[in-house]
């Protein structure tokens, strides 16, 4: 075992505990590290070898959510529906992207993603367009949570966020949360659970896709994957402990530098 080995073990830990923590999967994590520890590696293969990761690290996580039935599992088959689709056309069009214009588009992305955990109102935006569906649920530590959401509205956005994942190799959650929470008005902790079996669903397909394309860099992922898995049961268990909104403020302020730095890349 090399030092890059242990390195790989660290950042699938990192992404898993993180990634898990508020919902966003783990993929802004291990993207940029594959970027900085291999500077040779193609985008198209940098977003395959990080979503193989991120399949491990939503099995682990979501496993957790559903012991704590804070799922809501009808919306995540719907989102995933029109995802899946969006995940094998951003699968396909990675092998396209050039090394300058991958880095530019994802340190974009990610400065896109930072404002909106910063600045997102504190009161959920209402939009003109009735809900569709009524939810009421318990969970399992008795807490009970009731809701109610637009579905066309959330599949629509889910194709984007599906495309968007796959193309750079990152966990659809960080627009699927944000987007649920204020548009969709779902509950956070709720939002964040449905999120991660989302992104595992669609994970499934878009991991299925890079590698029939040959994008994925097996050996990383067997160094990634154990780390990302106990990551995703740290980082679920936390979730429901640590306050949300100093963990998103860090978490912004750490993908801006980091968007920076590829920018500049």
């Amino acid at each position: 075992m090399t030092v890059f080995d242990i390195v790989l073990f660290l950042v699938g830990l990192l992404a898993g505990i993180s990634g898990s923590i508020v919902g966003l999967g783990g993929g802004f994590i291990v993207v940029p590290a594959l970027t900085f520890l291999f500077p040779g590696m193609l985008p198209a293969h940098i977003a395959g070898t990080s979503m193989a990761m991120l399949l491990f690290n939503s099995i682990s996580s979501t496993y957790v959510y559903a012991k704590q039935k804070r799922i809501d599992y009808s919306a995540a088959i719907w989102f995933a529906v029109v995802s899946v689709p969006g995940a094998v056309l951003g699968a396909f069009m990675a092998q396209h992207i050039t090394g300058k214009a991958f880095f530019i588009s994802f340190g974009l992305f990610l400065i896109f993603v930072s404002l909106l955990l910063l600045f997102k109102p504190k009161q959920p935006l209402r939009l003109p367009f009735k809900p569709t569906v009524h939810r009421s649920f318990v969970d399992a530590a008795g807490q009970r949570f009731e809701f109610a959401y637009n579905r066309p509205t959330g599949m629509a956005i889910s194709f984007l966020v599906g495309y968007l994942s796959s193309l750079f190799g990152v966990g659809g959650g960080s627009l699927m949360v944000p987007t649920m929470t204020l548009l969709l008005l779902f509950p956070p902790h709720i939002a964040v659970a449905t999120s991660m079996l989302q992104i595992f669903l669609s994970a499934i397909v878009s991991t299925s896709t890079h590698a029939y394309l040959n994008n994925i860099d097996w050996l990383k992922v067997l160094f990634l994957s154990p780390g990302a898995i106990i990551g995703g049961q740290i980082g679920a268990r936390l979730a429901k402990r640590l306050p949300a909104g100093l963990i998103l403020k860090l978490l912004a302020v750490m993908l801006i530098l980091v968007a920076v730095r590829l920018i500049m890349k």
